[in-house]
């Protein structure tokens, strides 16, 4: 008889969470507002930059949700495996058809691939709803010797997101799956290195929040990105962008 883990729960309630956000997920991620695509806009090409994937072929996506990243992605011309835990988000995904981008439900705790397979690994605000230790380790597994991987995740440093990670009630009220948490630079660092991966890079970013009005964009924006170069008030962006290199 089987006898559920932790990583069982885990897993099934992000399978629920996606059935819960399939039919309006980008609303509740906050990318459908003028600053959310701002935002979605930013963060690509800080995650392009560090795998390096526009000197890629074959790449993976983890936790592709709705599809919208991968289509940022597929742009470079790659060719993108993107994978998602839930069903329910991969057939939202499925309804733009891109011929450079491969959908298919999977763990990225448990990847179906072979060893060395992908010359980058990448993806947006995932490995917080995951065993990250697990993912990376499998991260690591399936790149090729001298890739990178890029990541965004959320900050723990950040008021709002250290509430809303930690509170239940607003986890809930905010649309966050029950297990999904966030991270603390030191932290990602940690588990880079563990995980085998060398010119490792952590920082924060990110000040533009969602809600900010169309009009004040511009100006926020510009604020956000002088900050990210004050050393300690930088360590409160809403954002870690995470990448290391395989040797």
């Amino acid at each position: 008889m089987h006898i559920p883990s932790s990583a069982d729960s885990r897993k099934d309630h992000e399978r629920a969470h996606g059935k819960f956000l399939a039919p309006r997920a980008l609303e509740i991620w906050g990318w459908s507002t003028p600053a959310g695509k701002e935002r979605a806009r930013r963060r690509t090409e800080l995650i392009i930059e560090h795998a390096r994937i526009r000197h890629c072929k074959n790449v993976l996506e983890y936790g592709c949700g709705t599809g919208m990243f991968s289509l940022f992605f597929a742009e470079t011309g790659i060719t993108l495996t993107a994978i998602d835990i839930s069903p329910d988000l991969i057939n939202e995904a499925q309804k733009e058809l891109h011929a450079n981008i491969f959908f298919q439900v999977g763990d990225v705790e448990s990847l179906a691939f072979p060893d060395e397979s992908f010359d980058a690994v990448i993806g947006n605000s995932v490995l917080h709803h995951v065993n990250i230790e697990q993912a990376l380790v499998e991260a690591f597994r399936v790149l090729k010797p001298g890739r990178s991987i890029a990541f965004a995740e959320p900050n723990m440093m950040n008021p709002q997101i250290a509430l809303q990670k930690n509170i239940p009630s607003l986890k809930r009220k905010m649309g966050d799956s029950p297990d999904e948490t966030a991270f603390f630079r030191w932290q990602v660092v940690n588990f880079l290195q563990r995980s085998g991966f060398k010119d490792i890079m952590v920082q924060p970013f990110d000040f533009l929040h969602p809600s900010i009005p169309q009009k004040m964009i511009s100006t926020v924006k510009r604020l956000g990105e002088f900050i990210e170069s004050v050393p300690l008030i930088k360590e409160f962006a809403g954002s870690l962008i995470l990448s290391g290199r395989k040797p």
